[in-house]
């Protein structure tokens, strides 16, 4: 019996055999141990001017003036809550709250829902000059808001939409008028990330929803809506934070007086004239930051996905 015997093939020369890189393990440990020193580094220089802020409001108003927030770590320490019995004592504080929920709570539904129907259609609807009025909108973003003061300002008053005019229901107008301001301010950013998420859905998913004969509506508030709960509860966010912080806005179209006077406005009508006692406002900042701190907890899980969303197509 024969045995066969295969023969090798015959080897190159010069053959070189390719093999993956190696990264050692103590060049990674290195790699990531830089990385992790360098989030705790920008951590810490973001967190210290508001730990600043925290420490100064249980200071009393003489060493908030003399010395530096560091001080308080050395004896004596000298602790007090006057501050916070100042701000919660203030009169005004509980109408401001809802004042101020009546401002943002319209002022962040209302650019939302316009801005989802438009990114929809700039997203997956084709008309004419679509690009060119996309880009133009994004453009709006570079316009500074002090521009527009006057001429909207003049428009609110012919239409009668100020705070000495009261409408039906007992409404007061000059709530209207700030709600449109805030909408038209908030439109440029909102539309651009929401088209920016549309964009990124899957494009069989609209083909199937239009093979079975579904309108546009019905692809918009059974596809769309749905999956897109990740960037609009971002923009909720980015919105929310924006209205209930404005100071500007509010003192323009709306005013200062205790019936119609937002958070803001009331928080610094604390400190006097003359700028007695303005460590309250290290005070009047943490209590105008319990609202969106609820907010922003409630819907954290969705932010980091609805802000990369779009960042990256396919």
């Amino acid at each position: 019996m024969s045995t066969a015997v295969t023969a090798a093939p015959p080897r190159q020369e010069g053959a070189v055999t390719a093999r993956a890189p190696r990264t050692s393990p103590l060049s990674a440990a290195v790699s990531k141990a830089g990385l992790h020193v360098a989030v705790i580094a920008l951590t810490l220089l973001w967190v210290t001017p508001t730990l600043g802020l925290l420490i100064s409001s249980f200071r009393p108003g003489g060493a908030f003036t003399t010395s530096g927030w560091w001080t308080a770590f050395s004896p004596p320490f000298n602790f007090t809550l006057d501050s916070y019995r100042a701000v919660l004592g203030e009169s005004d504080l509980l109408p401001s709250f809802f004042n101020s929920f009546m401002i943002t709570i319209p002022g962040t539904i209302i650019p939302a829902a316009i801005a989802a129907f438009a990114a929809y259609a700039f997203a997956w609807m084709k008309f004419p000059g679509r690009n060119w009025i996309f880009l133009a909108l994004v453009g709006l973003l570079a316009v500074p808001l002090q521009l527009t003061f006057i001429p909207l300002l003049t428009l609110a008053v012919h239409l009668g939409l100020t705070s000495g005019n009261t409408l039906p229901f007992g409404l007061n107008a000059g709530f209207i008028a700030i709600w449109l301001a805030h909408t038209g301010y908030g439109l440029p950013f909102s539309i651009y990330l929401l088209a920016n998420f549309f964009r990124v859905l899957p494009q069989d998913l609209f083909e199937s929803a239009e093979i079975d004969g579904a309108s546009p509506v019905t692809v918009f508030f059974r596809l769309v809506l749905p999956l897109s709960v990740p960037a609009i509860a971002s923009l909720i966010i980015f919105q929310f934070l924006w209205v209930w912080n404005d100071l500007l806005v509010a003192l323009i179209f709306i005013g200062g007086t205790p019936e119609v006077a937002p958070l803001t406005v009331t928080l610094t009508s604390i400190v006097g004239s003359l700028g007695q006692h303005v460590e309250y406002l290290t005070a009047a900042a943490f209590v105008s930051m319990i609202v969106p701190l609820i907010v922003f907890f409630t819907l954290q899980r969705y932010f980091v996905r609805g802000i990369l969303a779009g960042s990256v197509k396919g």
